[in-house]
């Protein structure tokens, strides 16, 4: 039996956009069966809730609760899923290891553009607008239980308030490998955003330099057998832009280390 259960979430900031085809080409890709596992699609009761990005992070968070004790492998289209993640595992009170070439610790206060999937690292630690977090009945988690690694675009006082805060911050993957991780189970985000865009394309905001596709799938293989593994997302590419193909073979070369590293044990 399967130790996994993929789950797809195809809402990005609350909303199904048609043209956004990622997690259904995931789906259709047959990564479940690679992994033995069962695909679920999230099924939001957007009636029973005024936001619909909350009404997504209930159905995320019932889905990984349904399959319990299977590891939720979930594949997202914007990073505000997250918040449905750490939800379903609330029992567990994980540790973060947040793979992102973006901070995703704006505030109301502190974020040029307004865009709320920046802020949703911030939201999690209790920072900011709290509005999701109060409609998800989800309580802040210490900054002191956030890993962030190859952050490489932080707008300023984004910035300034990340470096002052407790989050771990590894400027490289080579020295987040070297590092000691949260004695806690995982819950390990990776915003495929980080690989650098050159191998990982089609990516909505895409930040140059980042660490290239191989030192990802290394880096994601010592993480895993660090620590016990509570979870894993994949916030995914845009599907509408050139290189969409590249981007799901990249991604999907990320998820198979799931299975190669659990095989190797």
């Amino acid at each position: 039996m399967s130790d996994y259960i993929c789950i797809g979430v195809p809402y990005y900031l609350g909303e199904a956009l048609a043209e956004r085809r990622e997690v259904a080409a995931l789906r259709d890709s047959g990564i479940a069966d690679e992994l033995d596992a069962e695909w679920v699609d999230i099924a939001p009761d957007f009636a029973a809730h005024k936001d619909p990005v909350v009404a997504v992070n209930w159905a995320l968070a019932e889905a990984i609760q349904t399959h319990a004790p299977k590891t939720p492998v979930v594949f997202a289209n914007d990073c505000t899923s997250c918040l449905g993640v750490v939800k379903g595992l609330e029992a567990h009170s994980p540790a973060i290891l947040w793979y992102d070439s973006h901070g995703d610790f704006n505030t109301p206060e502190t974020t040029p553009s307004g865009f709320l999937g920046g802020m949703p690292l911030a939201a999690l630690v209790g920072r900011g607008n709290q509005q999701l977090m109060r409609g998800l009945q989800l309580a802040p988690i210490a900054e002191a239980d956030i890993v962030i690694s190859d952050v490489r675009n932080l707008d300023p006082q984004e910035g300034v308030m990340l470096r002052e805060s407790q989050v771990a911050i590894h400027e490289t993957l080579r020295e987040l490998d070297a590092a000691p991780l949260p004695d806690k189970p995982l819950y390990i985000h990776f915003d495929t955003d980080v690989v650098d865009c050159a191998e990982m394309p089609a990516m909505s905001y895409p930040e140059p330099g980042g660490p290239t596709l191989d030192e990802s799938i290394e880096s994601l293989r010592i993480a895993l057998e660090k620590r016990r593994i509570a979870a894993v997302l994949f916030s995914l590419w845009n599907s509408t832009l050139p290189g969409a193909d590249e981007a799901m073979s990249a991604t999907l070369r990320l998820v198979r280390a799931l299975k190669q590293t659990a095989d190797s044990r």
